[in-house]
This record gives C-alpha cells, structure tokens and sequence, in this order.
C-alpha cells in the first residue's frame, strides 16, 4: 500500500466530507510527521533539546556547588572568627539565588535574548545558558540542604585527620549528601528538561520550535504539539527510569 498515494487521494477528498474519522486522523498524522520528511525536524528537535538540557544541567551543576559550598562554609565558621571576604561572596551568593527564584523562567530568557544577548544570533546557546544560570540557583539550595543536614561531627572528624576544608568536604561531607539529594536534583533534571521548551520564544530551535515550523505550514496544531508532548512525555519517562535505577544501586553499595 503506498501511503503517499492514499494520503494525496484521500486530501483532495476531505473538503467534500466524505472520509471516515480514520482517513481523516491518517491524513493529519501524515501531513504533521511524514509529508516532506517532517518526523526529521522533530528528531533535529529533539537532539538540541538534549544538547541544551546537557550543557544547561553541567553549568548548573557547577554554579550549584559552588554557591553551596560557599554559603555552607558560611553559615559554619565559628561565632566570632568571620572572614570579611566569605562574607562578601555569602552576600553575592544570596542576591544572585533570590533574584534568580524571585523571577519566572520565561522573563529570564526573553532578557537575556532580547536585552542583554540581542546582538547574538545563536539563540539556542543563549537559551542554554539562561536555563544553566536558572537551574544553578535551585541546585545550590538543594546541595546547600544536602550539605547542612549532615552531622557536623563529619566535618571535625575529616579536620582531625588533617584534611582541609576543601579535601573534607570532597571525600567526605559530599559523597554522602549525594545520596540524599540525588531524588532532588533528579527532579530538577526532569523540569529542566521540560523548561528547554522555553527557548523557543527567543527564536531556540529544539522541539517546540520545529513543531511551531510545521503548525506553520500545515495549519493544523493538534498533531504537531500531541505529538511533541508525547515526545517529552517518554524521554521523562526514560530519565525517570535512569534514576531510579542510580538510586537503588546506591542503596545496594549502602548495605554493603
């Protein structure tokens, strides 16, 4: 059966109603994924919006960690020995992770895009770095969490093995906040998977903009954006299944 031919035919003959809901449905399936090769623009999509979420997750990661350690070593010094400069930085931590958890997603892009980045072209990197910039102030606040809960006698015992901060807090504070925090940055993961949908305001081409291409040209929305929320639907489901399953290993290591 040739699908183009039947797809040609049964077009033509929509306008006179004459189709049953199953020729109707077949052809608005094959105008929105098949017709000029359209499912390659979804899967171009789809990789930029993996690219984006990779580069956006490493940017955030390390903004994270660095805001955390900074106001956890902070938040930890003795009463009566505070250092002026920790103090400083602990003060430009806080103003950059309220700022950036006081304002929504969509006003941070079309900022970045349209004022601060809008001589640049390449609106998708500019997108990933807003998104990056966005999730660094989540992550620090969950790491932060992480890292306060632990028993402060963890610290002092690394100090009494000759361990400075920095060595204390790599081999031994966060390994273990690791594994509490995992579910949360797990989460954070998944919605920033999803907040990549976002750049397409600023002209970023990941999968909602090569939906919006196709709506454009075959005026019909429903297939293009199901079709597109299907999409994003399985690859939650595929990272939700990843970390599940990082999650039981480490608790396989723990009794162990």
């Amino acid at each position: 059966m040739d699908l183009a031919y039947h797809y040609e035919l049964w077009r033509s003959m929509m306008s006179s109603g004459d189709l049953d809901w199953w020729q109707v449905f077949f052809v608005r399936f094959y105008q929105a994924f098949l017709e000029n090769g359209r499912w390659q623009q979804y899967l171009r999509g789809v990789g930029t919006t993996l690219y984006v979420t990779a580069m956006a997750l490493c940017l955030g990661v390390v903004l994270g960690v660095l805001v955390a350690v900074i106001r956890t070593a902070h938040d930890q010094q003795r009463p009566g020995r505070r250092n002026f400069l920790l103090g400083l930085a602990d003060l430009v931590c806080r103003v950059y992770v309220t700022i950036i958890r006081g304002t929504p997603m969509m006003v941070q892009i079309l900022i970045m895009g349209m004022v601060i980045f809008s001589s640049s072209r390449n609106f998708t990197m500019v997108g990933a770095l807003t998104l990056g910039i966005n999730s660094g102030a989540y992550v620090a606040e969950i790491i932060r969490g992480g890292l306060m809960s632990l028993d402060p006698g963890q610290m002092e015992a690394g100090r009494s093995l000759g361990l400075n901060y920095i060595q204390t807090m790599r081999f031994i504070v966060i390994p273990q906040a690791f594994k509490a925090i995992l579910p949360s940055l797990g989460n954070e993961f998944i919605v920033l998977l999803k907040d990549t949908s976002m750049i397409s305001v600023i002209g970023g081409q990941e999968l909602i903009k090569a939906a919006r291409d196709v709506i454009n040209r075959t005026y019909d929305a429903m297939f293009p954006l199901i079709g597109s929320a299907v999409i994003y639907l399985i690859l939650v489901l595929i990272f939700t299944w990843l970390q599940g399953r990082l999650e039981r290993r480490l608790r396989q290591s723990d009794r162990r």
